[in-house]
Protein backbone atom coordinates (compact mmCIF):
# COMPACT_ATOMS: atom_id res chain seq x y z
CA UNK A 1 0.00 0.00 0.00
CA UNK A 2 1.42 3.36 -1.07
CA UNK A 3 0.43 6.62 0.58
CA UNK A 4 -0.46 9.00 -2.23
CA UNK A 5 -0.16 12.79 -1.99
CA UNK A 6 -1.85 14.72 -4.82
CA UNK A 7 -0.87 18.36 -5.23
CA UNK A 8 -3.40 20.04 -7.50
CA UNK A 9 -6.10 17.48 -6.73
CA UNK A 10 -8.92 19.60 -8.17
CA UNK A 11 -7.33 19.98 -11.62
CA UNK A 12 -7.42 17.70 -14.66
CA UNK A 13 -4.38 15.59 -13.72
CA UNK A 14 -5.31 15.53 -10.05
CA UNK A 15 -8.81 14.20 -10.67
CA UNK A 16 -7.40 11.63 -13.12
CA UNK A 17 -4.93 10.47 -10.46
CA UNK A 18 -7.81 10.04 -8.04
CA UNK A 19 -9.62 7.94 -10.65
CA UNK A 20 -6.56 5.67 -10.86
CA UNK A 21 -6.52 5.39 -7.07
CA UNK A 22 -10.20 4.40 -7.17
CA UNK A 23 -9.32 1.41 -9.37
CA UNK A 24 -6.61 0.16 -7.01
CA UNK A 25 -7.84 0.74 -3.44
CA UNK A 26 -5.74 -2.19 -2.22
CA UNK A 27 -2.54 -0.57 -3.54
CA UNK A 28 -3.06 3.19 -3.26
CA UNK A 29 -4.27 5.17 -0.29
CA UNK A 30 -5.17 8.82 -0.84
CA UNK A 31 -3.34 10.24 2.17
CA UNK A 32 -2.99 13.91 1.19
CA UNK A 33 -4.84 16.37 -1.03
CA UNK A 34 -3.84 19.92 -1.96
CA UNK A 35 -5.64 22.57 -4.01
CA UNK A 36 -5.01 26.16 -4.90
CA UNK A 37 -8.35 27.87 -4.29
CA UNK A 38 -11.16 25.47 -5.28
CA UNK A 39 -12.25 24.75 -1.74
CA UNK A 40 -15.65 23.39 -2.82
CA UNK A 41 -14.27 20.55 -4.95
CA UNK A 42 -11.53 19.96 -2.38
CA UNK A 43 -14.23 19.60 0.28
CA UNK A 44 -16.01 16.95 -1.81
CA UNK A 45 -12.71 15.08 -2.23
CA UNK A 46 -11.96 15.23 1.49
CA UNK A 47 -15.44 13.86 2.23
CA UNK A 48 -14.89 10.97 -0.17
CA UNK A 49 -11.30 9.99 0.65
CA UNK A 50 -10.78 11.12 4.25
CA UNK A 51 -7.09 11.98 3.77
CA UNK A 52 -4.73 12.40 6.71
CA UNK A 53 -3.66 15.86 5.52
CA UNK A 54 -5.29 18.58 3.40
CA UNK A 55 -3.72 21.78 2.06
CA UNK A 56 -5.30 24.90 0.57
CA UNK A 57 -2.68 27.20 -0.89
CA UNK A 58 -4.77 30.27 -1.74
CA UNK A 59 -7.74 31.87 -0.06
CA UNK A 60 -9.60 30.98 3.09
CA UNK A 61 -10.66 27.36 3.69
CA UNK A 62 -14.16 28.33 4.80
CA UNK A 63 -16.22 27.05 7.71
CA UNK A 64 -17.57 24.01 5.82
CA UNK A 65 -14.10 22.67 4.97
CA UNK A 66 -12.87 23.36 8.50
CA UNK A 67 -15.79 21.43 10.01
CA UNK A 68 -15.36 18.56 7.55
CA UNK A 69 -11.63 18.18 8.20
CA UNK A 70 -12.33 18.19 11.92
CA UNK A 71 -15.03 15.54 11.57
CA UNK A 72 -12.97 13.13 9.44
CA UNK A 73 -9.73 13.75 11.35
CA UNK A 74 -7.83 15.45 8.52
CA UNK A 75 -5.06 17.89 9.38
CA UNK A 76 -5.76 21.14 7.51
CA UNK A 77 -2.92 23.32 6.26
CA UNK A 78 -3.59 26.73 4.73
CA UNK A 79 -1.52 29.57 3.35
CA UNK A 80 1.37 30.09 0.91
CA UNK A 81 3.56 27.30 2.34
CA UNK A 82 0.77 24.76 2.84
CA UNK A 83 1.23 22.85 -0.43
CA UNK A 84 5.02 22.64 -0.05
CA UNK A 85 4.59 21.47 3.53
CA UNK A 86 2.26 18.68 2.42
CA UNK A 87 4.70 17.71 -0.37
CA UNK A 88 7.35 16.94 2.26
CA UNK A 89 4.99 15.09 4.63
CA UNK A 90 7.08 12.22 6.12
CA UNK A 91 4.49 9.47 5.60
CA UNK A 92 3.85 10.24 1.92
CA UNK A 93 5.30 7.69 -0.49
CA UNK A 94 4.38 9.13 -3.90
CA UNK A 95 3.78 12.83 -4.53
CA UNK A 96 1.83 13.75 -7.67
CA UNK A 97 2.82 17.33 -8.52
CA UNK A 98 -0.03 18.57 -10.70
CA UNK A 99 0.02 22.22 -9.62
CA UNK A 100 -0.18 24.41 -12.74
CA UNK A 101 2.57 26.86 -13.67
CA UNK A 102 5.44 28.34 -11.70
CA UNK A 103 3.52 27.75 -8.45
CA UNK A 104 4.57 24.10 -8.78
CA UNK A 105 8.30 24.77 -8.37
CA UNK A 106 8.44 25.18 -4.60
CA UNK A 107 6.32 22.08 -3.80
CA UNK A 108 8.39 20.04 -6.28
CA UNK A 109 11.60 21.13 -4.56
CA UNK A 110 10.09 20.30 -1.18
CA UNK A 111 9.18 16.80 -2.38
CA UNK A 112 12.62 16.05 -3.88
CA UNK A 113 14.39 17.43 -0.81
CA UNK A 114 12.32 14.98 1.25
CA UNK A 115 13.43 12.07 -0.96
CA UNK A 116 9.99 11.24 -2.37
CA UNK A 117 8.99 9.52 -5.56
CA UNK A 118 7.72 12.52 -7.49
CA UNK A 119 5.17 11.80 -10.21
CA UNK A 120 5.83 15.02 -12.07
CA UNK A 121 3.05 16.66 -14.08
CA UNK A 122 4.23 20.23 -13.55
CA UNK A 123 6.56 20.87 -16.49
CA UNK A 124 7.33 24.42 -15.38
CA UNK A 125 9.42 23.18 -12.43
CA UNK A 126 11.96 21.61 -14.79
CA UNK A 127 11.65 24.36 -17.39
CA UNK A 128 12.42 27.03 -14.81
CA UNK A 129 14.98 25.19 -12.71
CA UNK A 130 15.68 21.78 -14.23
CA UNK A 131 19.33 21.64 -13.29
CA UNK A 132 18.58 22.69 -9.72
CA UNK A 133 15.65 20.27 -9.31
CA UNK A 134 17.65 17.28 -10.61
CA UNK A 135 20.65 18.19 -8.47
CA UNK A 136 18.52 18.38 -5.34
CA UNK A 137 16.72 15.15 -6.28
CA UNK A 138 20.07 13.35 -6.44
CA UNK A 139 21.13 14.86 -3.13
CA UNK A 140 17.83 14.01 -1.45
CA UNK A 141 17.57 10.50 -2.91
CA UNK A 142 14.33 11.36 -4.70
CA UNK A 143 13.00 9.60 -7.78
CA UNK A 144 11.34 11.62 -10.53
CA UNK A 145 8.97 9.81 -12.87
CA UNK A 146 7.22 11.96 -15.51
CA UNK A 147 3.45 12.01 -15.90
CA UNK A 148 3.48 14.10 -19.10
CA UNK A 149 2.44 11.59 -21.76
CA UNK A 150 5.40 12.33 -24.04
CA UNK A 151 8.03 12.14 -21.31
CA UNK A 152 6.41 9.11 -19.77
CA UNK A 153 6.67 7.43 -23.18
CA UNK A 154 10.39 8.28 -23.42
CA UNK A 155 10.87 7.04 -19.85
CA UNK A 156 9.28 3.71 -20.76
CA UNK A 157 11.31 3.33 -23.97
CA UNK A 158 14.58 3.92 -22.11
CA UNK A 159 14.07 1.21 -19.52
CA UNK A 160 17.06 -1.17 -19.62
CA UNK A 161 18.90 0.92 -22.23
CA UNK A 162 22.41 2.33 -21.82
CA UNK A 163 22.29 6.16 -21.95
CA UNK A 164 25.25 6.36 -24.34
CA UNK A 165 23.36 4.24 -26.89
CA UNK A 166 20.70 6.93 -27.33
CA UNK A 167 20.90 9.08 -30.46
CA UNK A 168 17.80 11.28 -30.09
CA UNK A 169 14.25 11.47 -28.83
CA UNK A 170 11.18 12.52 -30.81
CA UNK A 171 8.39 14.16 -28.83
CA UNK A 172 5.05 13.60 -30.54
CA UNK A 173 2.54 16.40 -30.88
CA UNK A 174 -1.04 16.17 -32.08
CA UNK A 175 -0.61 19.58 -33.68
CA UNK A 176 -3.27 20.97 -31.37
CA UNK A 177 -6.82 22.17 -32.01
CA UNK A 178 -5.88 24.57 -34.82
CA UNK A 179 -3.82 22.29 -37.04
CA UNK A 180 -6.43 22.19 -39.81
CA UNK A 181 -6.89 25.98 -39.99
CA UNK A 182 -5.46 28.00 -42.84
CA UNK A 183 -2.75 30.50 -41.95
CA UNK A 184 -5.11 33.44 -42.49
CA UNK A 185 -7.69 31.93 -40.10
CA UNK A 186 -5.26 32.02 -37.17
CA UNK A 187 -5.77 35.78 -36.81
CA UNK A 188 -9.35 35.33 -35.64
CA UNK A 189 -8.99 32.29 -33.38
CA UNK A 190 -11.48 32.35 -30.50
CA UNK A 191 -10.97 31.09 -26.97
CA UNK A 192 -13.44 28.27 -27.68
CA UNK A 193 -11.43 27.15 -30.71
CA UNK A 194 -8.13 27.21 -28.81
CA UNK A 195 -9.60 25.14 -25.97
CA UNK A 196 -11.28 22.57 -28.23
CA UNK A 197 -8.48 20.00 -28.36
CA UNK A 198 -9.30 17.12 -30.71
CA UNK A 199 -7.59 14.39 -28.69
CA UNK A 200 -6.93 15.37 -25.08
CA UNK A 201 -9.10 16.72 -22.29
CA UNK A 202 -6.79 19.23 -20.61
CA UNK A 203 -6.85 22.39 -18.52
CA UNK A 204 -7.29 25.81 -20.12
CA UNK A 205 -3.66 26.91 -19.94
CA UNK A 206 -2.17 23.77 -21.44
CA UNK A 207 -4.88 23.70 -24.11
CA UNK A 208 -3.85 27.15 -25.31
CA UNK A 209 -0.19 26.10 -25.13
CA UNK A 210 -1.10 23.14 -27.32
CA UNK A 211 -2.68 25.48 -29.84
CA UNK A 212 0.49 27.62 -30.04
CA UNK A 213 2.73 24.53 -29.58
CA UNK A 214 4.44 26.30 -26.71
CA UNK A 215 3.65 23.19 -24.69
CA UNK A 216 5.95 21.21 -26.97
CA UNK A 217 8.61 23.88 -26.61
CA UNK A 218 8.40 23.64 -22.83
CA UNK A 219 8.50 19.85 -23.10
CA UNK A 220 11.75 20.03 -25.06
CA UNK A 221 13.37 21.94 -22.20
CA UNK A 222 11.86 19.54 -19.66
CA UNK A 223 13.21 16.54 -21.58
CA UNK A 224 16.67 18.08 -21.73
CA UNK A 225 16.90 17.79 -17.92
CA UNK A 226 14.86 14.65 -17.34
CA UNK A 227 16.96 12.55 -19.70
CA UNK A 228 20.28 14.46 -19.57
CA UNK A 229 20.25 15.33 -23.27
CA UNK A 230 21.90 17.90 -25.48
CA UNK A 231 19.47 20.25 -27.29
CA UNK A 232 20.33 18.70 -30.68
CA UNK A 233 19.16 15.30 -29.40
CA UNK A 234 15.60 16.56 -28.97
CA UNK A 235 13.15 16.88 -31.85
CA UNK A 236 9.40 17.26 -32.34
CA UNK A 237 7.17 15.40 -34.78
CA UNK A 238 3.49 16.05 -35.44
CA UNK A 239 1.35 12.93 -35.12
CA UNK A 240 -2.35 13.94 -35.33
CA UNK A 241 -3.73 10.59 -34.16
CA UNK A 242 -1.92 10.85 -30.77
CA UNK A 243 -1.54 7.07 -30.56
CA UNK A 244 2.28 7.08 -30.60
CA UNK A 245 3.17 9.19 -27.59
CA UNK A 246 6.89 9.57 -28.32
CA UNK A 247 9.82 7.77 -29.93
CA UNK A 248 13.46 7.06 -29.13
CA UNK A 249 16.15 6.48 -31.76
CA UNK A 250 19.29 4.57 -30.82
CA UNK A 251 22.74 4.68 -32.37
CA UNK A 252 22.13 1.50 -34.39
CA UNK A 253 19.14 3.10 -36.15
CA UNK A 254 16.51 1.24 -34.14
CA UNK A 255 13.50 3.30 -33.08
CA UNK A 256 11.33 2.38 -30.11
CA UNK A 257 7.87 3.89 -29.72
CA UNK A 258 5.43 3.85 -26.82
CA UNK A 259 1.92 3.39 -28.18
CA UNK A 260 -1.34 3.55 -26.28
CA UNK A 261 -4.77 5.02 -25.98
CA UNK A 262 -5.30 8.77 -25.69
CA UNK A 263 -5.94 8.73 -21.96
CA UNK A 264 -3.85 10.32 -19.21
CA UNK A 265 -4.82 7.48 -16.88
CA UNK A 266 -2.14 5.35 -18.56
CA UNK A 267 0.96 7.48 -17.81
CA UNK A 268 -0.41 8.40 -14.38
CA UNK A 269 -0.87 4.74 -13.49
CA UNK A 270 2.60 3.84 -14.74
CA UNK A 271 4.13 6.52 -12.50
CA UNK A 272 2.25 5.16 -9.50
CA UNK A 273 2.92 1.47 -10.22
CA UNK A 274 6.51 1.67 -11.59
CA UNK A 275 8.41 -0.61 -11.91
CA UNK A 276 5.32 -2.84 -11.86
CA UNK A 277 2.51 -2.79 -14.42
CA UNK A 278 -0.99 -3.15 -13.03
CA UNK A 279 -3.70 -4.78 -15.09
CA UNK A 280 -5.99 -2.46 -17.09
CA UNK A 281 -7.82 -4.56 -19.66
CA UNK A 282 -10.02 -1.54 -20.40
CA UNK A 283 -6.96 0.28 -21.82
CA UNK A 284 -6.27 -2.18 -24.63
CA UNK A 285 -5.67 -0.57 -28.02
CA UNK A 286 -7.12 -1.75 -31.34
CA UNK A 287 -4.40 -0.68 -33.79
CA UNK A 288 -6.52 -1.47 -36.83
CA UNK A 289 -9.21 0.89 -35.58
CA UNK A 290 -6.81 3.85 -35.22
CA UNK A 291 -4.89 3.38 -38.47
CA UNK A 292 -3.49 4.95 -40.52
CA UNK A 293 -0.88 6.74 -38.42
CA UNK A 294 0.73 9.91 -39.80
CA UNK A 295 3.92 11.76 -38.91
CA UNK A 296 5.33 15.00 -40.28
CA UNK A 297 7.62 17.86 -39.36
CA UNK A 298 6.09 20.95 -37.72
CA UNK A 299 5.95 24.13 -39.78
CA UNK A 300 8.45 26.54 -38.17
CA UNK A 301 6.63 29.63 -39.46
CA UNK A 302 3.21 28.44 -38.29
CA UNK A 303 4.59 27.44 -34.86
CA UNK A 304 7.23 30.06 -33.90
CA UNK A 305 6.97 29.02 -30.23
CA UNK A 306 9.21 26.03 -30.99
CA UNK A 307 12.07 28.26 -32.14
CA UNK A 308 11.63 30.49 -29.08
CA UNK A 309 11.89 27.47 -26.80
CA UNK A 310 15.04 26.30 -28.58
CA UNK A 311 16.49 29.79 -28.15
CA UNK A 312 15.76 29.72 -24.42
CA UNK A 313 17.10 26.17 -24.08
CA UNK A 314 20.35 27.12 -25.83
CA UNK A 315 20.77 30.25 -23.69
CA UNK A 316 20.14 28.31 -20.48
CA UNK A 317 20.36 29.99 -17.11
CA UNK A 318 17.32 32.15 -16.44
CA UNK A 319 16.06 32.22 -20.05
CA UNK A 320 13.73 29.19 -19.74
CA UNK A 321 12.15 30.68 -16.60
CA UNK A 322 11.52 33.91 -18.51
CA UNK A 323 9.99 31.97 -21.41
CA UNK A 324 7.65 30.07 -19.09
CA UNK A 325 6.61 33.09 -17.01
CA UNK A 326 5.92 35.29 -20.03
CA UNK A 327 3.85 32.51 -21.56
CA UNK A 328 1.71 32.17 -18.42
CA UNK A 329 0.91 35.90 -18.49
CA UNK A 330 0.28 35.94 -22.25
CA UNK A 331 -2.04 32.92 -22.13
CA UNK A 332 -3.98 34.45 -19.25
CA UNK A 333 -4.32 37.69 -21.24
CA UNK A 334 -5.67 35.77 -24.23
CA UNK A 335 -8.17 33.89 -22.05
CA UNK A 336 -9.31 37.25 -20.63
CA UNK A 337 -9.76 38.55 -24.20
CA UNK A 338 -7.09 41.19 -23.65
CA UNK A 339 -5.00 40.12 -26.66
CA UNK A 340 -5.66 38.07 -29.81
CA UNK A 341 -4.43 34.52 -30.22
CA UNK A 342 -1.36 35.31 -32.33
CA UNK A 343 -0.20 37.87 -29.78
CA UNK A 344 0.43 35.14 -27.20
CA UNK A 345 3.69 34.11 -28.81
CA UNK A 346 4.47 37.70 -29.80
CA UNK A 347 4.40 38.72 -26.13
CA UNK A 348 6.72 35.87 -25.17
CA UNK A 349 9.14 36.72 -27.99
CA UNK A 350 9.24 40.38 -26.97
CA UNK A 351 9.97 39.57 -23.33
CA UNK A 352 12.60 36.96 -24.16
CA UNK A 353 14.24 39.47 -26.49
CA UNK A 354 14.54 42.02 -23.67
CA UNK A 355 16.02 39.56 -21.17
CA UNK A 356 19.70 39.50 -20.28
CA UNK A 357 20.28 35.86 -19.40
CA UNK A 358 22.12 35.01 -16.21
CA UNK A 359 24.26 31.88 -16.60
CA UNK A 360 24.02 29.01 -14.14
CA UNK A 361 21.36 30.48 -11.86
CA UNK A 362 20.47 29.81 -8.25
CA UNK A 363 16.90 29.65 -6.99
CA UNK A 364 16.76 33.33 -6.02
CA UNK A 365 17.96 34.42 -9.46
CA UNK A 366 15.42 32.14 -11.15
CA UNK A 367 12.54 33.50 -9.06
CA UNK A 368 13.72 37.06 -9.67
CA UNK A 369 13.79 36.41 -13.43
CA UNK A 370 10.31 34.91 -13.19
CA UNK A 371 8.95 38.02 -11.47
CA UNK A 372 10.68 40.33 -13.96
CA UNK A 373 9.29 38.37 -16.93
CA UNK A 374 5.74 38.54 -15.60
CA UNK A 375 5.86 42.29 -15.23
CA UNK A 376 7.55 42.70 -18.63
CA UNK A 377 4.84 40.51 -20.20
CA UNK A 378 2.07 42.53 -18.53
CA UNK A 379 3.65 45.71 -19.88
CA UNK A 380 3.77 44.18 -23.35
CA UNK A 381 0.08 43.24 -23.07
CA UNK A 382 -0.74 46.80 -22.05
CA UNK A 383 1.23 48.11 -25.01
CA UNK A 384 -0.63 45.82 -27.42
CA UNK A 385 -4.01 46.83 -25.98
CA UNK A 386 -3.15 50.49 -26.34
CA UNK A 387 -2.56 49.78 -30.00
Amino acid sequence: MKNLIILGSTGSIGTSALAVADRFPDRLRVAGLAAGSDSELLRAQVERYGPVSVALGNGEPGAALLRLCDSVGSRLLAGPQAVAELAAWPDGDVVVTAVVGAAGLEPTLAAVDAGKRVALANKEALVMAGELVLERARRGGAEIVPIDGEHNAIFQCLQGQAPDRLRRIMLCSSGGPLLSLDEAELDGVTIEQALNHPRWDMGRKISVDSATMMNKGLEMIEARWLFDLEPEQISVVIHPQSVVHSLVEFVDGSVLAQIGRTDMAMPIQYCLSYPERWDRSDMRLDLAAVSPLEFFEPDAERFPALALAREAMAAGGTAPAVLSAADEVAVEAFLEKAIPFRAVVEVVAAVLGQHKTAGRANLQEILRADRWAREAAREEVRRLRAG
